[in-house]
This record gives structure tokens, sequence and C-alpha cells, in this order.
């Protein structure tokens, strides 16, 4: 029996199997093993699930189980790190997860859970956790005010819409004197999925397709969140922090970046504009991403373009992904404040 068909004939007969037990089953060196494992798994035929020192290899359809987590919290007094080393024990997260992977995972697991406990009003919080295959995976449920509706009645916004909007921008918080409204924006960036969804109003930021995405959803009480990060994941937090709050600005959130078509794929209006850079001149560095955004108006980016940028100089405005359409009118809203 050739080594590949040795390798899969183990496998069926384990089930799954880390390189350790297979080169000591084979009698070939980890290299060699490496060869094989690579082109089975190429070809299909062998599935690699883990990180570091927990990498599995399994046939296809015969993955490991997924290991669970679940617990109920009482809100008052309660320590979001407590609650995340309970789980990283029960799911022995330091050998499951990279380096990387676990510090991205505790960040946003800590920081959306402080949110439930500070800001949702809720008595109690639901918490869930589950090591797959390819991920770890968590969902953070409390029954309260909801994260929108609180924003907008708290700050003064017209809807739920309109607090989303200032949320996606950063430094949108209800408790200023304790938060810095920096948590949600950092966690959107260095998840691979971050949902939240409160309501009617589900917001998905999809780190793969480095998009956003809003659509209304059957109504439910309170926030609900789930946040999903690759077990193999590369993403360093001090990378993501580096690049929205850089040194050359002492190391503060300086830097948004806002999906323009969370208001929707045509603009015309000042009005309009004026939702878009509100709160906005809190920053040093807009990226505005035009991407699937159908047309624009002369009034909407003489407003943001030229407008905006006479009263805050100090401030700069970068358009992204615009199509010819909309970039040839972003353009002449330039030339006209020259």
């Amino acid at each position: 029996m050739s080594t590949p068909e040795s390798i899969m004939a183990f496998l069926q007969e384990q089930g799954a199997s880390g390189s350790k037990t297979l080169c000591k089953h084979l009698g070939i060196s980890r290299q060699a093993l490496n060869v094989h494992l690579n082109r089975l798994i190429d070809e299909g035929r062998v599935v690699r699930t883990g990180a570091t020192r927990n990498t599995q290899y399994s046939l296809p359809g015969r993955l490991p189980k997924p290991r669970q987590y679940s617990s109920e919290h009482l809100t008052e007094g309660l320590d979001e790190n407590l609650v995340f080393q309970r789980i990283a024990l029960s799911l022995n997260l330091p050998h499951a997860l990279t380096p990387n992977a676990e510090t991205v995972f505790q960040y946003v697991f800590t920081e959306i859970l402080n949110n439930a406990i500070d800001h949702s009003e809720s008595k109690k919080v639901r918490v869930s956790v589950v090591l797959g295959p390819q991920s770890v995976s968590a969902e953070i449920k409390d029954n309260g005010i909801g994260i929108f509706s609180s924003i907008a009645q708290k700050l003064g916004y017209p809807d739920e819409h309109d607090a989303l909007l200032q949320l996606v921008k950063g430094k949108t918080t209800t408790m200023p004197e304790a938060h810095s409204g920096e948590g949600i924006f950092f966690s959107s960036k260095a998840a691979s999925v971050l949902v939240i969804r409160s309501h009617r109003i589900e917001v998905e930021w999809n780190r793969k397709l480095k998009d956003v995405f809003v659509s209304n959803r059957r109504h439910v009480k309170g926030t609900h969140v789930q946040i999903e990060v690759r077990r193999d994941s590369r993403t360093k937090l001090e990378g993501i922090f580096d690049e929205f709050a850089p040194r050359e600005f002492d190391y503060q959130f300086s830097k948004s970046r806002v999906h323009v078509k969370l208001l929707g794929n045509k603009y015309i209006s000042r009005s309009e504009a004026r939702r878009l850079v509100l709160n906005l001149e809190k920053f040093k560095i807009i990226e505005l991403d035009f991407k699937n955004v159908e047309s624009v108006g002369q009034g909407f980016t003489d407003e943001v373009f030229r407008v905006f940028s006479y009263n805050h100089p100090s401030i700069a405005i970068q358009a992204m992904n615009a199509s010819p359409a909309v970039d040839a009118m972003i353009q002449h809203a330039r030339s006209a404040a020259k």
C-alpha cells in the first residue's frame, strides 16, 4: 500500500489524527509526511482542522464534533474577563487557536460582553461558544433595551437606522465617561465575522469579503451578537490598532472607514450628505467606501467634498471603490473646492 493510501486507511480507522501520531504509525519523517498530506489536502481527499499543536487531519465528512460551552449570568457585577477565562479553560483555547486568533477572540468577546453588561439594561446575559473544525464562534444575547434603540434614545437620533450609521463610524457611545466608543469599531475589523442583531436591524461585518451588510429581520428583543474567528487566523490585533490609531497621531483613534451604501445605493441631496458626515469631524482621516453605490448627485458630493472639507481643512477625506460615474462627481466637487 502506498503512503497516501496508508494515511487515508489510518484516518478511516481512527477518525482523525495529528501529524505526530501519523509519523509514528507510518515510520516516516514530519517533512515526508507533510509532502503527502499537502497533496491529499489539495486533492480534497483529506481535511486539515485546528492550528499549531492542535492540528488534526481527517477524511471529508468525518470531521470531529464541535465542542461547546454555554452559560447564563446576572449582569450586575459580572466580570467579562472571568467569563472568558472559564471558556478558554473549558475548551482549551490556548491549544486550539493560533496565538493571533486567541488574542482577537478574547478582545472581541470581552468587548461585546462588556457592552451587554454596561449598556443593555438587561438583568441577564446568555453566552454560548462553539469550537468547530475551522473556527471558534460565540453568541452573546441579552433581552434589554437594544443597542440601536439605546443609541437613538440617549443621543437623540431620529431612528435606529441613524443610530446604526453613527455606531459603525466609531467613537459613538452613550457613556463617554466610561467608554471611548472604539470597541465595536475595532471588533468589526478584527473578527472574521461579526453580526449584531437588535429589534428589526441586523448588521454583518465580513472580513473575508471586506464588506458590511445591513438587512431587516424579524423583530427580536434586546441585542444578539455573533462572533466568528478562524482558528488559524493571522490577523494581528496590534495591526488593526496601528491602522486606525497610528503612531503619527499619538496612537489615538483618528481614522474611520464608512461604507456609504449603508444609507442606500443612490444619493442626491445635501441632507443625505450631512447624515453621512455627522460626527466625522472627530477623525483626522476618513475613508468613504463607495462600493455598490450606483450614483450620487452634485449637491451630495458638494456637501461632502467641498463644504465639509472647507469647514474642516485638517481632515483628509479619501474616496474608495467609486464607480467611474461616481468618481466623476467626486472630482467635480473637489475641483470646485480649489
